[in-house]
């Protein structure tokens, strides 16, 4: 994962070229059939930071085929140097030519394997990769997944809030009607939210979700994860909004922010306001199918109370009127 604002990666691949690439040898890990005479694309997750987060399986594959395409070259060879990889590099990142991805295309025609690799974590999560594992997919191409470091969930299992149950947003529009849109999507759900954003548009998101989510929901703010300065802060959106505002977060390195889902009381107000108060027939009515499979009275008129903004009192006695 790598901010948007850091611009295109420079195309500074190996200058052997696609056609210098030997075959691939069988390698520990790797699927044993090719799919026809095609090559298999590896889908390579890279360390979020700390290079100590690879896997053995990415090392072994990326040791072993022929030719990696890399969001950043330069960067894959910090990686290629510490865990002495030798392997051809070629570019290929967001701003590459259609000519770039039918080379890869064509090399994986030609039965040669290849595996890709971003700046950082698992490619095709808001990063460059989706266009090409699509179009070999759809070739009836094997596309072989390389789990491994990923920031989402990383800042997940930091976050310190409820997350059985999220979605992933990555980044944001920057502005308008879908901006507005999205963020109303995102205060609006049952699910924590991991978004992904740029170091100096944090505050202005936080910002912008106090607006839609208010500012009594709780959020976490992950910055450089699994690095060296690595920071996990929580609070309320209202709270890290006017620290973000006030210098009293460091605006540097990568973020990812995660959001507390909606909860069920903010769900109930929140239907009430657009609805209308449920009637009291239809709530005892709920009341009596939660007891009749088994709930207690008290605890279904509790629930029932909680989902309408009922009188919990009135909903356990069955027979006022």
């Amino acid at each position: 994962m790598k901010s948007r604002e850091d611009g295109a990666a420079a195309d500074v691949g190996g200058g052997a070229g696609i056609a210098d690439g030997a075959s691939v040898a069988d390698g520990a890990g790797q699927p044993d059939n090719h799919a026809g005479d095609g090559g298999r694309l590896y889908i390579v997750a890279t360390p979020i930071g700390n290079l100590g987060d690879v896997t053995y399986r990415a090392i072994e594959v990326l040791k072993t085929v022929p030719l990696v395409a890399a969001e950043d070259t330069r960067l894959t060879r910090r990686l290629f140097a510490r865990y002495e990889i030798g392997t051809s590099l070629i570019s290929y990142h967001a701003q590459s030519s259609r000519a770039r991805e039918a080379e890869l295309l064509d090399h994986l025609r030609s039965g040669r394997d290849l595996a890709l690799v971003t700046d950082a974590g698992t490619p095709l999560v808001s990063d460059p990769g989706s266009e090409l594992a699509s179009a070999w997919a759809a070739e009836g191409g094997v596309v072989v997944p390389i789990p491994g470091a990923s920031a989402a969930l990383a800042a997940l299992v930091a976050s310190g809030l409820a997350v059985a149950h999220w979605t992933f947003e990555g980044f944001l529009p920057r502005s308008g009607k879908e901006r507005r849109l999205r963020l109303a999507r995102i205060a609006a759900d049952e699910r924590a939210c991991v978004i992904y954003e740029a170091p100096s548009r944090v505050p202005a998101t936080l910002t912008d979700l106090v607006a839609a989510a208010g500012g009594d929901r709780r959020v976490a703010i992950c910055r450089e994860l699994t690095k060296m300065h690595e920071e996990v802060v929580r609070g309320s959106l209202v709270d890290l909004s006017a620290r973000a505002d006030g210098g009293g977060i460091m605006l540097r390195g990568e973020f990812v922010l995660v959001l507390e889902a909606m909860t069920v009381g903010e769900a109930a107000a929140r239907q009430i306001a657009e609805d209308g108060p449920a009637s009291m027939d239809d709530a005892r009515a709920e009341v009596a199918r939660l007891v009749a499979a088994g709930t207690k009275r008290s605890e279904a008129a509790r629930r029932v109370a909680v989902e309408t903004g009922l009188d919990r009192h009135d909903l356990y006695r069955p027979d006022q009127t």
